[in-house]
């Protein structure tokens, strides 16, 4: 006992050392946590307004769309409840499905093209020279280019008569002057076409991103090994390209059934609605002929359909990576 005490007297500052660590992370704490609050602050300062306008713009029109698809609209008579009637009239309307085996199609063809060219596009113009800046920068101009703006460019392009540009240039081989967008059986290539023209260049820059990550070492050695170009394209370029892959796939998903501004100003959809897709057929049941209710249970269609593909084609390649 007598040693305790005098231990305690011999070194007063022991528990005198405690009390101001204790302050000290009393002190702390308050700023701590006004930091964190301001840091939060700052953060929903910048996100409110996002939000307030993505809510605005985006969530009440698609909440007021899935209210009209369970409705007849009537303006200024008052809308009249309905039911599944308009799901059910979009999937029985003959026009309708037409415009999705046309959405699918163009869809698939497109997505194909534009991956097949914007890979070769990469793979030409990869490297470190000085001047690929220019030539990507040159290629990357439908990309950024309006959609109307393209899509009537090519219209000029695809001029029928004699002495339009593509059938002027047809016609130094012998070939007749062909009316690309005004035959049923060249109209929907035609406007594929265009699609891929334009989609390629952005596939060429994600495939890109994703080849500049490839160590050049590896083509060394396999130009070593003997390895010829379609063999170090297979077992080099394709395995590093597999991220990227997916995402052009997925994104490829979501544009094909989006696919609207270029159909209709090539064609509107004609000639006898042989490039009719899923948007210009809901555009004309809502626009043209006035059936609102039956163009919202469209759009809703589109959108859970939309959904249910990016899941299923990033499932799919998620599951053949993990294979």
């Amino acid at each position: 006992m007598t040693d305790v005490i005098r231990r305690s007297t011999a070194d007063p500052t022991r528990d005198a050392d405690r009390t101001p660590d204790v302050g000290r992370d009393l002190r702390r704490r308050p700023g701590r946590v006004r930091r964190s609050v301001s840091r939060g602050s700052i953060i929903w300062g910048f996100l409110i307004p996002a939000l307030l306008l993505f809510t605005y713009f985006k969530f009440i029109p698609m909440f007021a769309g899935i209210r009209m698809s369970f409705h007849d609209v009537r303006p200024f008579l008052g809308d009249e409840w309905v039911g599944w009637a308009n799901y059910a009239a979009v999937l029985g309307d003959e026009r309708f499905r037409s415009a999705i085996w046309h959405t699918i199609l163009l869809g698939v063809g497109g997505s194909a093209g534009a991956l097949v060219g914007g890979l070769a596009l990469a793979l030409l113009l990869e490297g470190s020279s000085k001047f690929l800046w220019l030539v990507r920068t040159a290629a990357f101009l439908p990309v950024v280019t309006a959609t109307a703006v393209v899509a009537e460019v090519w219209r000029i392009i695809y001029y029928p008569a004699a002495d339009g540009y593509l059938n002027a240039g047809l016609g130094l081989f012998g070939i007749e002057p062909v009316r690309f967008l005004e035959d049923p059986s060249t109209a929907l290539m035609s406007v594929m076409v265009v699609g891929i023209w334009q989609g390629a260049p952005y596939n060429m820059v994600i495939f890109l991103a994703g080849l500049a990550a490839v160590d050049r070492s590896l083509y060394e050695a396999a130009a070593i090994d003997g390895a010829g170009v379609m063999q170090r394209l297979r077992h080099i370029v394709v395995p590093a390209l597999r991220p990227a892959l997916t995402i052009v796939l997925v994104l490829a998903a979501i544009r094909s059934l989006r696919v609207f501004t270029d159909v209709w100003v090539l064609t509107g959809g004609g000639p006898s609605g042989a490039t009719e897709v899923w948007m210009t057929r809901t555009y004309s049941l809502g626009f043209e002929r006035n059936e609102v209710g039956i163009a919202s249970a469209a759009s809703i269609l589109l959108l859970v359909v939309t959904v249910v593909l990016t899941l299923a084609t990033a499932a799919a390649l998620r599951r053949r990576k993990d294979a």
